[in-house]
Order: C-alpha cells, then structure tokens, then sequence
C-alpha cells in the first residue's frame, strides 16, 4: 500500500490520476509550474476543472478535499517523503529526464516513480538515469478519463517487487485492469485502437461509405462503441487524434502496417485548420445546423447533408443476428455489396495487424484482447473475434488486402479454447495455458465459456456457481429488461440453490425496461397486455424479494429502471464504484411500477419514521427521476446503505465479492417478511399539487410533469387525506394503475417514442 503519493503534471492525465487516487481515499499531492502572478494557479485551475468535470471525475465532493495543490518550485521537498510518485508532463523527452534527474537528488531510495507516457519507450527514459533509479521506474499508461477507463497499461521496469507492488495497488485500490507490456513503440491498446480508427477511415473514403454508414457499421456490430470511427474521432477531439496519429508514425518502425494508415491527412488537416476539431470546436465529422438537426460531412465534397437516420443492411442484420444468439460478424462479412466490402477489408486489416503483433508487443493474445476491451470498450477482442470468424476466414479476409499474413493466424489451434473445463489462450509460442487473472479478480463472460446455463433464452440465463448458488444474467441489447428477462428471474427464484447472484459484466447492468415494447403495447391500445407484463414483472422481484435463500445484486454502468428495481429487491447489493443508478421513468412520462415506487418509499420511511416525510421524499427522487453515478451519492438518495451493501473500485473484484457476501449471508438465513404500508395523508397531496403549480408558472416543469408527478403521488398518498394501512401487494397495484393512467395519455406516447425514434423525450 502507499502512503505518500504525488502525481508531477496538472494536465487532463495527470488531474485525472490525482482524482482517482482521491477517488479511492487516498491522500495525492498534484504539483504543476508554478503560475505568474498565483503560485499554485495552474494546479488549482486544474483541480477546479476535475470537480466540474462532465462526467464528474470524482465520485463525491469529499474527494477534492484528499487532493494537495502546489508547486515544483516551492513544493519539492515535499517529495521527500513519497512513496509513489507519478511523471504526466508533456511528452518531451528532454523534460521528463530532466525531471527524473531532479527527483533523484530527493525522493527517498525506495520510492517508485511511474511515468504515463503513451508513447516513449522505458529504454529512452531512464537511459541516463543510475540503476538504483532504474529498478523502481517503469510506465503507468492510463487512458482518458481516468475514472472510467478500465485499462492500465504496466510497462515492464527491472523490479519484479516493484511492478508486482504497481499492479496490486492499481487493481485493488484504483478498479484497474491492468495488462503488462513489452516496452515497444505504442505499447499496446493504442497501437491496435489507433491503427482499427485509421483504418475505418482509410477504408470509409476508398469505398465512398457515408460515414453514418461506417459508423454503423464498425460500431455495434463489431462489438466497437456505437461511436464508431467518425463518431468517436469529434469526441476525441480531430485535432488531438492528429497529433496521436504523427506520435504513433514517428516511432513505429518503417515496415509497420501502421504507416499505410497513419499518413498525414490533408482532410484532417483541412478541417483542423478550419477549426472543425469536433464536440469541442461546434462541429468536425458531424455538426449540427442552426435548428438542432444533425449534419454529417461528406468525405469526398467536404460539404454537410442532413445526416441519415436509417441504418445500414449489414447493421441491421447483424442486430438481428445479436437478437437470436448468432454470430453477427458472419453477416457483416457475407456478400459482395460496398458495406460487405468495408466489413471484409475493415475487419481483414485490424484482425490481421493485431495478430502481427503477438510475439513482439506481448506473449498472450489475452493481453491484447484485454487491452482492446478494457482501454477501448470493445466487447470482444481481436482474437475473440479472430476465433468467431475463424482464422481461415480472417486469413481470406487480410489476403484479399494484399498484406502479408502474420504466422499467428497459420496454426490450426484456436486463440481460446476450453480444456478439461479450464479456458486456455494461446501464447506466441503456440502453447495453450490457462487465462491469467490475479486472485479474486472474476470476468463472467469467460467463466461462462466453461459453465453451460441451467436456463436461458434471449434475454436472460440462469447458471449454477459455486456453493450451490444460482447466477442471473441478463444478455439482451442494452440488457434492456424483457418478458423473457424476467421469465429468468423468476426461474431462479423458483430453482434457487442455496442462494442468488444477480450479476453480468457487460458494459451495463440494464438500460431498464424495453420501451419498444410498451410503445407497441400502447399503439395497439392494450392496456390489459401492459398490466399483465407489469403483473409478471411485480411477481418476479417479489419472487426474488422473499426467495427462502439470500439474493445479492451486483452492478457495474448503467443500472437504471426496472434494471434497479431488480437490484432494490435483492437483500444487498455489492456495486461497483462507477455505478450509474436510480428510477429514471418519469422523464419518458411513467413511473417504476415494478416495485420502484414502493421500495424507494419503504427506503424512506426507514430513514425518517414518518410516513409523510417518506413519501415527500421519494416523491422528490422519483419525480426528478434522480439518478446517482456513485454508491455515495446513491446513499443519499436511500438507494445504498453503507451497512449492508458494499462499493468496489474494480468491477472485475464484484463477482468473488457477491459470493463472499453470499457465504455470510447463507448462515441462519430467514426470509423476509411482507412490509407493512400505510398511505401519507394530511394535506401531502395538496402540497404537491401546489409545488408542480408553482413550478409550472415558473417555467422549471412543463405541464406533463405535473401529471406524471402526481401520478407517482397517488401510489403513496391517501386520496381522501386519511392515513390508511395497505398491504405490499396494494401498492404493487396502484403503481400498475397509475402507469396506466400515464400510458394512456398522447404526452407519454410522444415522450416514449421521440426517446426510441428522435434521441432524447420531448419536454411537454
């Protein structure tokens, strides 16, 4: 563990390592130059920035306060004492050594110093430095924004102690994925998610692809963000991908693929020079028109059109290929048309670069399949991918481009393969060993790879783990919350093993509740199809609710809707730190009606003891449709309670962690038993009444709002003023009501459909 950690650079890196580190408790002195007139102008600018960042960088205001601003000219000494110091200034190597040469005369003989570098080699940086510096050094490469980024990038020093030390600190304390590297140019997740973006584009301007096509296409069907290329370039910044691009061609070596990529752009250049750098600068591969309407670039004319809303072929049937549990990359590769084509030569050239680079970047194709997943968001890596399609295909496929085939994809063993009911990955040297994780440290969707479910379809899958415990996991788009979702749920409410697990590990936890399919239900005016799909719903988190065995839920992203009323009626909920959670369905004009509006109140009641201040306040979340993007911010609004459920910095740690939860909560368990309600009454209703009208005079709410708020209303409030006992089920009731009501009225279709069909609920 460290003690005295400094990280020297306020810039976008360097602040964010300072945050996380706060992030994780942490006490971190940032240091920058000092500022002209404020000493400690520029770290304290840089600190103010992290605590308005969007999406926030800390996961509470308490954070900033573990965060020490100050100066390398009155503040070196402080050095002194650390144990662990971060390198992020700018990328000259002259700078950075002469840094290193500073820190030497200072810093104690056991402190380890880490540079985050994305791009010069160990070998170049501490070539002048003595031995002793040389042993603790080594390269901490994290990814932008730091917070959310999964990978670590651990360049190997000398010191086996000390990149051990590195590894387990930035696992356990910081929620790191880490992968070791070789120290070579690039090192590795931008080395291969660099050259994927290159070569869409290259091959999106050969082939003429509009590039909402491209984006379309190498996006969620490859299992890529649904950025894609042009998409993800405006968010990066064009400008900033530029001069990545030039760092990347500047050290690889001459013979690299990269350079048939990485070539100086005059579009991108043109367009930098027109100050189109993307989100930041009002505009790059696609902008908006003074009415709001997106516009997209034409790679060969330069000029903007309406962008196009409908989705490619390939896309499509590759969605329906995700929808019915089949390999989607076979139907974007298949065929002869132009979006076959930029498939085929897409996925020929990355596939085929990464597997150029097994042997020399790293020994383990894991190590680059994690790179890709944990840096980049890629679903799959490129060697899962190699093995969906298959090395021969990917070998047809890179042929077709006229390179070179790398000696990786000519052997007849697979890069994963499951062996006496251990997965194996396959090393540069062809040997077959078993997946390299640390201790504790659980991905499901290779555990899953060895262990068939007891009960699947769709949407969902219901395992048997170890101790005799029973796992669901959702595996629908978005894991968006189904009929067949919930069929899972209560499937394992009914076989439950001596416990349950409510767990995946896909980008998120659950979207909420599919609302194509209320949006049909409502079309077709079939208000008892919804009650009835509501009915189902209730019964199965009550189901899990009083199961005679414990269930615990563990998110990581996105757990919003009826994806956390799910979590709300486990008995704890281990949640990762990044977790985005909260009933969010009064912005699509509904309400939870599987349980939310009752469990929030419940939640309340026990905080405050008064039935009236419980429903005011869960008013006030569910109205707002509050949402919290960390456990410490849920626990003010009484969805996390310190002292049953658990937060944890590394999402991959949640699985061992539940189960362990599980083992506690096994012994001398008793289910449950029903809450007992009673309404709000007095004047609660009028109150609320007055606050909407107030607010709707005012222009803070439109008049829907009001409608939605007092329905959510009337699920905790008495009508009549008089405070009156109800029963668990009695409120599951009035929530299937009052949604009803909602559903039925012309504001709630135009809010559900302009969501699904325009990209955000009109406000009405």
């Amino acid at each position: 563990m460290f003690k005295q950690i400094a990280v020297i650079g306020s810039g976008t890196m360097g602040a964010g390592i300072a945050g996380q580190i706060a992030n994780a408790g942490h006490r971190v002195l940032l240091l920058d130059l000092p500022g002209e007139d404020e000493a400690n102008a520029i770290s304290s600018a840089a600190l103010a920035r992290l605590i308005k960042s969007e999406p926030p960088a800390l996961m509470h205001a308490d954070a900033a306060q573990l965060i020490t601003v100050g100066n390398i000219r009155d503040d070196f000494d402080k050095l002194a004492t650390a144990d662990w110091i971060v390198e992020a200034v700018v990328e000259r190597l002259d700078i950075k050594r002469a840094l290193y040469q500073k820190l030497n005369e200072v810093i104690p003989a056991d402190c380890i110093v880490t540079s985050n570098t994305s791009t010069i080699p160990i070998s170049l940086l501490v070539e002048t430095m003595p031995e002793s510096f040389r042993r603790r050094f080594a390269i901490t490469h994290y990814f932008n924004p730091v917070r959310y980024m999964r990978l670590l990038e651990l360049v190997r020093g000398s010191d086996a102690a000390v990149m051990q030390k590195l590894a387990d600190f930035n696992d356990r304390e910081l929620g790191k994925g880490v992968v070791a590297c070789n120290d070579t140019p690039g090192f590795l997740g931008n080395r291969v998610g660099v050259f994927a973006l290159q070569a869409g584009i290259d091959e999106a301007q050969s082939l003429q692809l509009p590039i909402e096509y491209a984006d379309a296409l190498m996006g969620r069907p490859m299992g890529i963000p649904k950025t894609g290329v042009f998409g993800l370039y405006d968010l990066i910044g064009i400008d900033l991908m530029a001069d990545v691009v030039r760092s990347l061609r500047s050290i690889l070596p001459a013979g690299d693929a990269f350079h048939a990529v990485g070539a100086e752009s005059d579009m991108i250049n043109g367009m930098v020079n027109q100050g189109l750098t993307g989100n930041k600068g009002g505009g790059g591969f696609y902008r908006r028109d003074s009415d709001g309407k997106r516009l997209a670039r034409d790679l060969e004319t330069g000029e903007y059109r309406p962008a196009m809303a409908e989705l490619p072929a390939r896309a499509l049937a590759a969605a329906e290929a995700i929808a019915d549990q089949r390999e989607p990359l076979v139907d974007l590769v298949a065929g002869s048309d132009v979006q076959a084509q930029f498939c085929q030569n897409v996925l020929g050239r990355v596939l085929g670069y990464a597997a150029s680079l097994l042997g020399e970047v790293t020994d383990s194709a894991q190590d680059i399949d994690d790179a890709m997943k944990l840096g980049f968001n890629w679903i799959r890596g490129p060697f899962e991918m190699i093995d969906a399609l298959g090395s021969d295909k990917v070998i047809e496929l890179l042929s077709a481009t006229g390179a070179s085939i790398p000696a990786s994809l000519r052997s007849d063993k697979p890069f994963y393969a499951v062996s006496e009911n251990v997965l194996t990955v396959r090393h540069a040297n062809g040997d077959m060993d078993p997946i390299a994780l640390p201790d504790g440290v659980v991905r499901f969707h290779m555990q899953r790879r060895v262990n068939a479910p007891l009960y699947s379809n769709r949407a969902a899958s219901v395992f048997a783990i170890e101790n005799g415990y029973r796992l669901i996991e959702f595996h629908s788009k978005a894991n968006a919350l189904t009929d067949e979702s919930m069929q899972m749920v209560a499937q394992a409410a009914s076989d439950h093993g001596r416990g349950i697990l409510v767990h995946n590990d896909a980008q998120h936890y659950s979207a909420g509740v599919d609302l194509n399919a209320f949006l049909t239900l409502i079309d077709a005016g079939d208000w008892q199809g919804i009650d009835e799909f509501l009915a189902r719903f209730q019964n199965a988190v009550a189901a899990l609710k009083y199961a005679p065995v414990p269930v615990v839920g563990a998110p990581s992203g996105l757990a919003l809707g009826g994806g956390f009323e799910v979590l709300l009626h486990c008995d704890a909920r281990v949640m990762h730190s990044n977790s985005v959670v909260g009933l969010v369905e009064s912005g699509v004009g509904v309400l939870p009606a599987g349980g939310g509006v009752k469990e929030t109140y419940w939640r309340w009641y026990q905080k405050t003891g008064n039935w009236e201040k419980a429903a005011w306040k869960a008013w006030m979340n569910l109205g707002y449709g509050a949402m919290a993007s960390s456990p410490q911010l849920a626990q003010k609004l009484q969805y996390f309670d310190p002292e049953i459920d658990v937060s944890l910095m590394n999402r991959d740690r949640l699985y061992q962690r539940s189960v362990q939860m599980l083992d506690t909560l096994t012994t001398g368990y008793v289910a449950p038993e029903a809450s007992q309600f009673q309404l709000a009454g007095g004047d609660i209703l009028e109150r609320m009444g007055t606050f909407m009208d107030e607010g709707v005079a005012r222009g803070d709410f439109y008049p829907h709002d009001k409608t939605v708020a007092m329905q959510i209303a009337s699920v905790m409030c008495s009508e009549d003023g008089q405070s009156v006992e109800v029963s668990e089920q009695d409120l599951y009731d009035r929530e299937r009501a009052a949604f009803i009501r909602l559903a039925q009225t012309p504001e709630t279709r135009a809010r559900i459909y302009s969501l699904l069909h325009a990209g955000g609920a009109v406000r009405n």
